[in-house]
């Protein structure tokens, strides 16, 4: 190679370094100029309008009731606070005092930045500007700095712009005149909100469209739940959950039943098996309820006719599915029975019903929320909810070249293939199948009168996935003794339980159902991690 081509070679490559050096300055000046859009006032300038806004100070929020503690304490003790999700157009020109979280920041001008306030899912823009009364270059520079977040009390006047605004819950904008930081967040956080709420949809769309966004996986949101419960979705999921066990108590409250709350902390077993949780007790056996069955079961020989319990349940089940965990809520019922276990079918029938009803009236706004980030159909259900017997549903299956053990349980593809065939023929979601073979219920399940291979029980589906299960139980201590003897159950771990049925027992059944997969089938969410506040499952014990 001659000298002068390896000249022409190194030019060429010190052009390309020096380039490169160029560009590397020019992203660092833009980033520069973008971080202090609102901030290259000198720090010693005076504001004469300092004290309209800043960090509220630590005295302040040890819940001083001075008034003038501070000046975030002056500006809000005559003034009553106003949720974001309140914000409408009839507030036009009312000053109002918010507090929620930063959810975006736009620094636009040394005189001008907005920010997107957040609380409980709703959003509102908020415009600082130093053409409005008592605001400052310095207080727009204070809130262009503020982290994602954080919490901020704001005060100004209502303004409905004249197009609509893009990216808000809320289509009003708040004049500030008065901000302050109640408490701030980490300049970087382990997960974004924003990232945190976009559904695969978007997500996808960006992929086909060459932009690739950021996909929270579920163990990450997992780790970082706090933040993770502050999507709109979540916001959504967890006060349809609250609506859930609001309508269960009231239905039942309203139906003569009882709320009980029976230990969690049982010696042997509450329905036998080996997937409970043991512990020491004082030098004794004992384990976690896996239900409370035989305490219900007791509290009706109490004579208290109808009682419930909304409690905590605990399998040790190594079951690694969308739908099983190690703890979840769970709703009980127990009640006499008059003359027919049917009478329990009855109450779950008019409960659930009335139960989606209520969260398809109330519950609009959030179901919207969760739809929008995990699309889903609203669920199929009749007035009268369907019933068919465990034959009847076994030939069905039959017929659609399914086979199955006519006196054994069903399995998930059975129970799903049953479910898309029920829909299919009866145009429903929600349904009851009865009379299960005896040999797949608990001990204290009560046999057929006509057929003693059969049991008065029953499962409800929804969605085609099993979401209740109930029966009439035995309450006859002789023939209780016996069966749990045929389960294999040492009966001198439950001698109180049968003990209470020599003293006269009514008969009776009850069911019971687990909140979590109760709100998972109604959304259609696919996992019941996302339907459990924190989640307890084989590999997760913490948050």
């Amino acid at each position: 190679m001659s000298s002068e081509s390896e000249e022409q070679q190194l030019s060429k490559k010190a052009a390309k370094k020096e380039a490169a050096k160029l560009e590397k300055m020019r992203r660092r000046q833009e980033a520069a100029a973008l971080a202090s859009a609102a901030s290259s006032l000198s720090v010693e300038e005076e504001d004469p309008y300092s004290s309209n806004y800043g960090d509220v100070t630590l005295p302040e929020l040890k819940s001083c009731s001075k008034p003038d503690a501070g000046n975030w304490s002056m500006a809000i003790s005559s003034m009553d606070w106003t949720r974001v999700g309140a914000l409408t157009q009839e507030l036009k020109e009312k000053e109002v005092l918010i507090r929620g979280r930063v959810h975006t920041t736009r620094p636009v001008s040394k005189n001008m930045a907005f920010v997107v306030v957040r609380e409980r899912g709703f959003t509102v823009q908020c415009l600082v500007a130093t053409h409005e009364a008592g605001v400052s270059r310095q207080m727009v520079k204070f809130v262009a700095a503020l982290n994602r977040e954080s919490i901020i009390d704001a005060i100004g006047m209502v303004s409905v712009p004249g197009n609509p605004i893009k990216g808000t819950t809320q289509q009003v904008e708040i004049h500030v005149r008065k901000l302050y930081c109640v408490n701030k967040a980490m300049p970087t956080l382990p997960i974004n909100v924003e990232d945190a709420a976009r559904s695969d949809a978007e997500i996808e769309a960006a992929l086909q469209a060459g932009d690739k966004l950021p996909r929270v996986n579920q163990d990450t949101r997992l780790n970082f739940r706090v933040l993770d419960f502050r999507t709109p979705a979540n916001q959504g999921i967890f006060r349809i959950q609250c609506q859930v066990g609001t309508i269960f108590r009231q239905f039942l409250l309203s139906e003569g039943f009882v709320e009980i709350h029976t230990p969690k902390l049982i010696a042997g077993s509450s329905e036998g098996g080996s997937a409970v949780f043991k512990l020491d007790y004082k030098g004794q056996p004992a384990c976690l309820a896996q239900s409370p069955q035989l305490h219900k079961q007791m509290a009706i020989c109490g004579d208290f006719g109808r009682v419930f319990e909304v409690g905590p349940v605990f399998r040790a089940e190594d079951s690694y599915t969308h739908r099983h965990l190690c703890e979840f809520t769970g709703l009980d019922v127990e009640m006499e029975i008059k003359k027919h276990y049917s009478e329990v079918m009855d109450i779950v029938d008019r409960l659930f019903v009335t139960m989606f009803d209520s969260l398809n009236e109330k519950c609009r706004k959030e179901l919207e929320a969760v739809g929008k980030q995990y699309p889903f159909e609203p669920l199929k259900y009749k007035p009268k909810t369907l019933r068919l017997t465990f034959e009847e549903g076994i030939q069905m299956l039959k017929d659609a070249g399914v086979e199955v053990d006519p006196l054994g349980d069903l399995n998930t593809e059975s129970e799903r293939k049953l479910g898309q065939l029920v829909l299919e023929k009866y145009d429903t979601e929600f349904y009851i199948l009865h009379r299960y073979p005896l040999a797949v219920r608990p001990f204290y399940t009560m046999p057929c009168y006509d057929n003693a291979l059969y049991s008065n029980s029953f499962d409800v589906f929804i969605r085609g996935e099993e979401i209740i299960s109930g029966a009439q139980r035995v309450h006859v201590p002789e023939f209780l003794v016996e069966r749990a003897q045929a389960c294999g159950i040492d009966v001198n771990t439950i001698s109180t339980y049968i003990d209470s049925f020599r003293y006269g027992a009514p008969p009776h059944g009850g069911f019971g159902v687990g909140l979590e997969r109760v709100v998972m089938l109604f959304c259609a969410l696919g996992n019941i991690r996302k339907t459990s506040l924190y989640p307890r499952d084989p590999q997760r014990i913490a948050p």
